[in-house]
């Protein structure tokens, strides 16, 4: 057993001698609520009614930030699924978990200090439904021995949402929820449980004559809408993209996706009737977590990996510094929350790496020092974020550079600083998002911002050597 998690053990032990000690008729503290952690695979943090276009069907998703607290500025520091669950996983950066690719797996002494092992080991019943997402098969499989519940599947679960060999046709979505309800119905009655379901869902089966192949009960769903397009479809966007990001993979699976208004019709049409396939799960889940007598002390926070690009600046997919890659929806409900605070929205900037932070917070753990997020559980009980709250954070990517190019970045509350990183020319770009959101005018070369862009250079070489 490592040190620190020894130490960590040891707290909770003494936490449950100090309870056992308390004198009658002194008032106990509150039992561990139970946990969920609801994560989907690439969904823009615009694609719940919530958020975006009225007419998007998301009405569980949407009771859900009513009910408890959206948050609108969500971001994944390095937007590409297998670093991004491992920050989630570990609540560190990249360049601290080390997962860069999608054969690397967690080392022993990192993996003993994420959430589900940390919980577990308090007493928790644990589960795991859908994509692990980080390390290879053997890997990814070997991990079901530190779940209670395990049904964790390697890659993307598959080539098809839809087995073709299955007569039943049930997607992949209502498998993973099917699975869900399982978990639930078995957990032990008398201690609290962590159920981790991770949706396949929206991501794309790249390359299958159809890449996001909804449920069946989903295909009539938005037939006859036209999706508005972002105002980055315009070619000027593309234009002003360095030339290595114009030749990137992102512009081949464009091409795939969005080079023809019927094409990106039908792609959004599928995309969000995959994300609606997503709230009907949520709604399932809530409903029988009501049956079993388990809504009030069970906190549910709802996210996804990393955003998308749906044909946003002449690209698809993610991988980049822009607000549609980086940003995804992020709900927590906790049903013990004061009615006044349910339903506001919480500005404040939050990250995966704060995801392992919060849910330690809540079973009432101390998050492992190695952790560089912070729990969010004073956003989400306060109108206001404490006074040291981060007002900018890192950014970087640096898989496959040989179609992808690297990149890192600092955003802030106002400003995105941009780093093209070798081996193509390094190139630098600076964006106000408060004058300019749609991060349409790069000012690097302005003389007018040079005062800007010389904190936000130094910032990004802090980053840099302080983060391992």
């Amino acid at each position: 057993m490592k040190p620190r998690l020894s130490l960590l053990l040891g707290c909770v032990a003494l936490a449950g001698a100090l309870r056992a000690d308390t004198p009658a008729g002194a008032p106990l503290p509150p039992a561990r609520p139970n946990l969920i952690l609801l994560l989907t695979d690439d969904q823009r943090w615009d694609s719940l009614r919530a958020v975006g276009d009225p007419g998007l069907q998301t009405p569980n998703l949407d009771a859900l930030a009513a009910q408890g607290r959206l948050f609108q500025n969500n971001f994944a520091t390095t937007p590409i699924c297998a670093a991004s669950r491992a920050s989630i996983f570990t609540g560190q950066y990249e360049r601290r978990h080390g997962i860069v690719d999608f054969r690397a797996t967690l080392r022993p002494e990192r993996w003993a200090e994420t959430y589900p092992l940390l919980l577990r080991a308090a007493g928790y019943h644990t589960g795991f439904v859908g994509k692990f997402g980080v390390g290879g098969r053997a890997a990814v499989q070997a991990r079901a021995a530190d779940f209670d519940y395990w049904r964790g599947v390697t890659g993307q679960g598959g080539n098809r949402f839809i087995d073709p060999k299955n007569p039943d046709r049930v997607h992949a979505t209502a498998r993973q929820g099917d699975q869900a309800l399982e978990f639930l119905r078995s957990a032990p009655a008398d201690g609290p449980f962590c159920l981790s379901v991770s949706f396949l869902a929206p991501h794309a089966r790249d390359d299958q004559p159809r890449e996001f192949e909804p449920d069946h009960r989903d295909e009539s769903l938005y037939h006859d809408t036209v999706f508005a397009r972002p105002p980055t479809v315009a070619g000027e966007y593309f234009d002003r993209l360095p030339d290595f990001v114009r030749r990137s993979e992102a512009r081949r699976r464009w091409q795939n996706r969005f080079s023809t208004e019927e094409q990106a019709q039908a792609t959004l049409r599928d995309y969000h009737r995959l994300v609606a396939g997503i709230d009907r799960e949520v709604g399932r889940l809530r409903a029988e977590l009501q049956k079993l007598g388990r809504a009030d002390d069970t906190v549910i926070l709802f996210t996804s990996d990393h955003g998308f690009a749906l044909g946003d600046r002449g690209l698809s997919d993610k991988w980049f510094m822009y607000e549609e890659s980086i940003r995804s929806p992020l709900v927590i409900l906790d049903p013990r929350l004061p009615e006044a605070l349910r339903g506001r929205p919480v500005d404040a900037l939050a990250l995966n790496i704060d995801l392992a932070p919060t849910l330690l917070d809540y079973a009432g753990l101390p998050a492992p020092p190695a952790m560089q997020g912070r729990s969010l559980r004073p956003l989400l009980e306060s109108t206001s974020p404490p006074a040291d709250w981060r007002q900018e954070f890192f950014l970087e990517h640096h898989y496959a550079a040989e179609i992808i190019p690297p990149s890192e970045a600092v955003r802030t509350t106002r400003w995105t600083y941009i780093r093209w990183l070798s081996p193509n020319p390094e190139q630098e770009e600076l964006y106000d998002l408060e004058a300019d959101p749609l991060q349409s005018r790069n000012l690097a070369a302005d003389p007018a911002f040079q005062d800007v862009l010389a904190r936000l250079r130094s910032a990004h070489a802090g980053y840099t050597h302080s983060l391992r």
